[in-house]
């Protein structure tokens, strides 16, 4: 693990920002200021947020479980919080191995609350960029087997590489390092969804404007896209919430306005 860098406090952040919106405390007032005028303007963004986190549990359940993953490369993972992607992982399979990526100072800072391993695992953190898959994998190379199936995930990251050819260019790069029976999880920002997609474009311009991490929603086509090559796992890119949902009586939940999808390389 890195030397704790620099946190500069008077731009928001948004692993901090999704830190605030989940009920957390590690934040700064930059931070709640930010996420209170985008939930101001957009309020589903909390569903979005909360969606987002339970997807992660779903679809870590179903990699360790039922498609037997034991390695995970877990990318812009954000601050800890409440079932972090080796806590589910190492409930269903204890020997998982997790490194976790980010590259924002307080999620170093935090990182230790990110290493709880159990015993018979492993964890380590990387103060990494996306933007930089070379250095991801070489670092992450000291904990996870590459000649073993690893699972990347990339959930609330990938809308942060605003040009499509350099996203896709980072997930070949990411991909050509794992063998066959790997697999990709992605969420992704889109404003596909009619209801509120006006006030949710608005939000996210006011977000662009101040943020030290400005997006770029995408449609569902352009996310589709991202899994080109790849065996694409039922029900496909859908809206967060509908991703193999837990079954209730009342039927399917709500869908909200942010995209997910998980594939296998063949």
């Amino acid at each position: 693990m890195t030397e704790n860098p620099h946190i500069d406090t008077t731009v928001p952040h948004s692993a901090r920002v999704w830190n605030f919106l989940l009920g957390g405390k590690d934040n700064y007032p930059v931070d709640q200021q930010a996420a209170e005028q985008f939930r101001a303007m957009f309020p589903q963004i909390v569903d979005i947020a909360l969606a987002d986190r339970a997807f992660l549990g779903r679809s870590v359940r179903y990699l360790a479980g039922e498609a037997g993953i034991r390695q995970f490369l877990d990318i812009g993972t954000g601050l800890p919080t409440m079932d972090n992607t080796h806590e589910v992982a190492q409930r269903a399979a204890p020997g998982s191995r997790i490194v976790y990526v980010d590259n924002d100072p307080l999620v170093l800072a935090h990182a230790r609350a990110l290493l709880t391993s159990s015993p018979e695992g492993a964890c380590d953190y990387i103060h990494a960029d996306l933007r930089e898959p070379g250095d991801i994998l070489e670092k992450a190379a000291a904990t996870l087997d590459f000649t073993r199936p690893v699972s990347i995930m990339l959930l609330g990251v990938l809308h942060f590489v605003h040009d499509d050819g350099e996203a896709r260019d980072v997930l070949a790069r990411l991909l050509d390092a794992v063998p066959s029976g790997s697999h990709l999880a992605v969420t992704h920002a889109t404003l596909d969804f009619d209801a509120g997609a006006t006030a949710q474009a608005e939000a996210q311009e006011d977000w662009n404007e101040k943020s030290a991490n400005p997006m770029v929603p995408r449609t569902r086509d352009a996310i589709t896209r991202f899994f080109d090559g790849l065996e694409l796992l039922e029900p496909g890119v859908v809206s967060m919430t509908r991703w193999r949902p837990e079954h209730t009586p009342w039927g399917d939940p709500a869908e909200v306005p942010g995209y997910a999808a998980v594939a296998r390389k063949l």
